[in-house]
């Protein structure tokens, strides 16, 4: 009987690939990861600091950087990150090399909360802590605010947001008791009484047409209050 040495050899190299690839793959798994890389995506970089992201990425009461690879959880890393209230989304990734990348974008404010507590409104309408390592030039929002209910002044934080003619003079807003808006604008010490938000568009073009034309007229000083609740006009009461 004739041994087929060929089909030995090849016998013999596929046992031989499968033990290096075995050994290297466990060395891998143990290798312990080599750095972490935190990215900060867009524009809004300053309110959450790569220190403060790399004490959040804690497992087993240590910092990742100190454990084998096999036992990182990423996606119980990435919840931890994303329950930061300044972090609006987080994303961690693992090379092969044991390199663990961090993706995070934070959350943006429009609008700052000064009541009886301090903190942001994001542009998702949602609560955002205030940073100690930044402060926002928003509006403030005052009056009676619930951090539970939000819905209503973040509706008029977000279109003066959106809105250049706004965003360059509103700097309070007011919510009362009934949960209409006051607003006060820059320079000038009348308040504009919104009332609710409904119609809101027509109110702000009216507001501008009052503005632009009370402007050139230079009467604006005259003014104690200036109300937009009814849509067709604009009603103002004379200091």
């Amino acid at each position: 009987m004739r041994i087929n040495y060929s089909y030995i050899k090849i016998i013999g190299l596929l046992l031989l690939i499968g033990f290096l690839f075995a050994f290297s793959n466990k060395r891998n798994t143990s290798r312990k990861l080599t750095q972490s890389e935190i990215k900060f995506l867009g524009d809004n970089k300053l309110f959450i600091t790569e220190a403060t992201v790399s004490k959040l990425l804690i497992q087993n009461q240590r910092p990742v950087t100190e454990q084998p690879k096999e036992i990182i959880d990423l996606n119980e890393l990435e919840t931890a990150l994303n329950s930061n209230p300044i972090i609006k989304k987080a994303e961690v990734y693992m090379s092969v090399n044991g390199k663990l990348s961090v993706e995070i974008e934070q959350k943006r404010p429009i609008a700052r909360v000064s009541t009886n507590a301090s903190y942001y409104v994001d542009d998702q309408g949602s609560y955002m802590p205030l940073s100690s390592n930044y402060a926002a030039r928003v509006p403030l929002i005052t009056g009676n605010v619930n951090k539970k209910n939000l819905e209503t002044v973040f509706q008029f934080a977000k279109r003066v947001d959106k809105d250049e003619f706004l965003k360059k003079h509103v700097i309070e807003i007011k919510q009362n008791d009934d949960e209409s808006i006051d607003f006060k604008i820059r320079k000038y010490d009348f308040t504009v009484h919104l009332g609710s938000v409904k119609m809101l568009d027509k109110k702000i073009n009216n507001f501008k047409v009052f503005y632009q034309k009370a402007l050139k007229d230079k009467i604006l000083d005259n003014y104690k209050v200036v109300n937009l609740k009814f849509d067709k006009q604009v009603i103002c009461t004379k200091t």
